[in-house]
Parts: structure tokens; sequence; C-alpha cells
């Protein structure tokens, strides 16, 4: 029994010095073609290709033609990028739209609409805000947008303009779109 215990260990010494020599590591990232830094993980050779969307030396490293080695024991460390789950991709998610009331509506003298932006967001970001401008029959003579950057969590007083005076004279009232999207 002594003897399978030491052979045990010699084996799992074995094992974990191989690991050692060759620099595998669980801790690092690997790429599957997303632009974070993270080095390849399992073997840590700079000659090997741990990412088959692009290859420095036009050849693989792992010495059979057209093939590309592909370490399935690290899908499982992080997520995936590719399909949004996780990752970097969180700086890309969508802002909620601006709400947007009317401060004060076109003119003769005036061509252009007022409106408060208010960003819901803890971010800034940039909104387009839509008018129509109406006659007295409520007929839409134009609709402008406008595009306005707004700090997070404040409101700004954006100007949406007229294509000209002509049109100011006869406009009657406005309606903004109460939502503004973020662009």
């Amino acid at each position: 029994m002594d003897r399978r215990g030491q052979k045990l260990k010699f084996t799992t010494v074995a094992v974990f010095v191989v690991l050692a020599l060759t620099g595998f590591s669980t801790s690092r990232g690997h790429g599957h073609g997303s632009s974070h830094g993270g080095g390849g993980g399992g073997c840590s050779s700079s000659s090997q290709n741990h990412d088959s969307s692009s290859s420095t030396s036009g050849s693989t490293s792992s010495g059979s033609s057209g093939s590309t080695y592909h370490d399935y024991d690290d899908d499982d460390d992080y997520s995936d990028d590719t399909y949004g789950d996780g990752g970097s991709s969180s700086t890309s998610t969508a802002l909620r739209d601006a709400t947007v009331e009317l401060i004060d509506c076109a003119t003769p003298s005036e061509a252009y609409a007022t409106v408060e932006v208010t960003n819901p967001n803890a971010t800034g970001g940039y909104f387009t805000v839509t008018v129509d401008f109406l006659d007295a029959g409520s007929g839409r003579l134009e609709e402008q947008s406008e595009e306005a950057y707004v700090s997070g969590n404040d409101s700004a007083t954006v100007q949406v303009d007229l294509s000209g005076p002509g049109v100011a004279a006869k406009v009657d009232h406005c309606e903004p779109d109460p939502a503004a999207p973020s662009s």
C-alpha cells in the first residue's frame, strides 16, 4: 500500500510540474476574437494561436496543416462576449429614453420651439428630440429633430429650429415627442 501511495504522489507532482512548465493557468482569459487583453488560457507558448480569427505567422503552430488549436476546457471559465451576456459589452448597454416637455412653441419672431430634455440615466448621452409644428387645424407644417447631449440624471434646454421664418408665421401650436431616444 505504501508503494501505491508513493506512485500516486509522484504522479500528482509530475502533473503539476508539467503544467507549470507549459505555463498552464486557469486564471488567464482567452480572446475568442474579442478586444479585451487577456492572454490565451491553457498553454502560454507565444507561438500558439488560440484565436482562429487571426494569425500573425500565417500558419498554425500545432504542426498539422489547416487546423487551429482550440482549448475546449477554457470555454466555461469566462462568459463569451459574442452573445452580449458579459464582459466588456456592458458598456454598450442602451440608455433609457429621455423625457421631453415643451417650454415655448415657435412664434412669427422666433422660428424654433424650446423644450426641456430630462435624462433618467446615471450616465450622460445624446438624445434625439423631435417636435411637430402644427397649424390651427392641427395639420403638420413641419417635423424637426435635434440631437442634444444631456448629463446623467440632469435636464437640458434644447432649441428645435424650423426650416425658416415663413413657416413660423403659420405655426399655431407644437407637440414634442414625449420620449427622446438615445442616439
